[in-house]
C-alpha cells in the first residue's frame, strides 16, 4: 500500500493540546450544504447533486467500458475500481437495542476520568453519491484528516481510499481537465496549508461538554434561526461538529445525553460498521430516506453515520436501500 496511505492511517489530527481550530475555504460537506440552500426549493431532487460530483457522470455512463480498460491495463479483474455504492449496514438479527437513555448512563461512567480529551481537527472515511438527470450514481470514496499547528494554521490531506476494496483502484473526480478517472488506492487528492484565521462561532468554536451548552452549540451550527432542532438537523449539526472535531469522552457523553432526550432515534440493535467495528445502531425517518447514526457500545462516542434512500427515484437512478452518504470517524 502507497506510504501516504499508511501514513494516513497512523496519523494523529491533531496534538492534544493543539491551537484553536481556524476558519478555511468550504470543504465538501460545506459545498453540499450550500448546494442543498441554493437549490432544494426548486427541486427537491437536486439537493445530492454537487458540483464535485457531477465531474462524475462521463465515466459512470461507460462502466463497463472501464472495467474492461482497467483489467487490460491493470491486469486482470482485481484492478476494476470499486464503482457500485457501498451497500446498507445490516442490523444483526436478534441483536439487543439497547436504548439511548441507557447509552448516555454508559458514557456517562465512561466519561468519569476525562479521557481520551477533545482534539481539534478530524480524521474520517466518507462515501458521498453523486446522482445526474441522465447518468447513472456513481460513489466517490475519500479518507481525510486536518491536522492543527501551534500558529493556529491547518493542514488538510485528502486521498482515494475505499476500505472495502483495499489495493483497488478508486473513482475519483477530475483534475483541471474536468473528466473523472480512476486513480491507485491511497492516492493523494489533495494537500492543502490554511493559514491561521480564529472564529468563535460554532462549529470553529471549543465544543462544551454539558448537556445544556452543547445543545445550544449544536443549533447555532444549525443556524435555524429558532433554536430548536429536529431529529435530523441534530444529526446534521452532529456530523457538521465531528468534520471539525474529535470529541473526548466528556464532550460524548453529553452529545449522547443531548440525542436521548431528543426522542427522535429509536434504537434497532447491534451493527458491524464500514471499518469493521461494532456499533449500536439508531434511526430515524425523514420523507425519502432513513437517517443512520452509530455509536461505541462501550463509551457512546460516534462511530458514523450513514443516510439511504428509502424509496426509488428513477430520475437520478436510485433505488431504496441505496446508500446517499456514510461517514465514519476515526480517533
Amino acid at each position: 500500500m502507497p506510504d501516504e496511505l499508511d501514513l494516513l492511517r497512523r496519523a494523529d489530527p491533531v496534538p492534544p493540546h493543539g491551537p484553536h481550530f481556524g476558519d478555511g475555504p468550504l470543504d465538501h460537506r460545506a459545498e453540499r450544504r450550500l448546494e442543498l440552500l441554493l437549490r432544494a426549493d426548486d427541486d427537491p431532487g437536486a439537493r445530492r447533486r454537487t458540483p464535485r460530483a457531477r465531474l462524475l457522470w462521463g465515466l459512470a455512463a461507460t462502466a463497463v467500458v472501464l472495467a474492461t480498460t482497467l483489467t487490460a491495463l491493470l491486469g486482470g479483474p482485481s484492478g476494476q475500481p470499486a464503482v457500485a455504492a457501498p451497500r446498507p449496514l445490516a442490523v444483526r438479527a436478534h441483536s439487543t437495542a439497547v436504548p439511548l437513555d441507557r447509552m448516555a448512563e454508559l458514557a456517562a461512567a465512561a466519561a468519569a476520568d476525562g479521557s481520551p480529551g477533545l482534539r481539534r481537527g478530524t480524521h474520517v472515511q466518507s462515501w458521498s453519491l453523486g446522482m445526474s438527470d441522465d447518468e447513472p450514481p456513481v460513489t466517490l470514496p475519500e479518507e481525510r484528516v486536518v491536522r492543527w499547528n501551534a500558529d493556529d494554521s491547518h493542514t488538510e490531506l485528502v486521498v482515494a481510499t475505499d476500505p472495502r476494496h483495499p489495493g483497488r483502484p478508486v473513482l475519483t473526480d477530475g483534475a483541471a481537465d474536468d473528466e473523472p478517472r480512476p486513480v491507485a488506492d491511497g492516492k493523494v487528492l489533495s494537500r492543502t496549508t490554511y493559514p491561521p484565521s480564529w472564529s468563535d462561532a460554532p462549529p470553529e468554536a471549543r465544543p462544551p461538554h454539558d448537556p445544556v451548552t452543547l445543545r445550544a452549540y449544536l443549533a447555532e451550527t444549525a443556524r435555524t434561526g429558532t433554536g430548536s432542532l429536529s431529529t435530523a438537523e441534530l444529526l446534521d449539526s452532529v456530523q457538521e461538529l465531528l468534520d471539525h472535531w474529535t470529541l473526548g469522552s466528556r464532550e460524548s457523553a453529553a452529545l449522547v445525553r443531548i440525542l436521548a432526550d431528543a426522542k427522535g432515534l429509536r434504537p434497532v440493535g447491534q451493527v458491524t460498521d464500514r471499518l469493521g467495528r461494532p456499533g449500536q445502531a439508531y434511526v430515524c425517518d425523514v420523507p425519502g430516506e432513513r437517517r443512520m447514526l452509530i455509536l461505541d457500545p462501550r463509551t457512546g462516542a460516534v462511530l458514523g453515520l450513514e443516510a439511504t434512500f428509502t424509496r426509488d427515484d428513477a430520475r437520478f437512478g436510485v433505488k431504496a436501500g441505496d446508500v446517499m452518504e456514510y461517514s465514519a470517524w476515526l480517533r
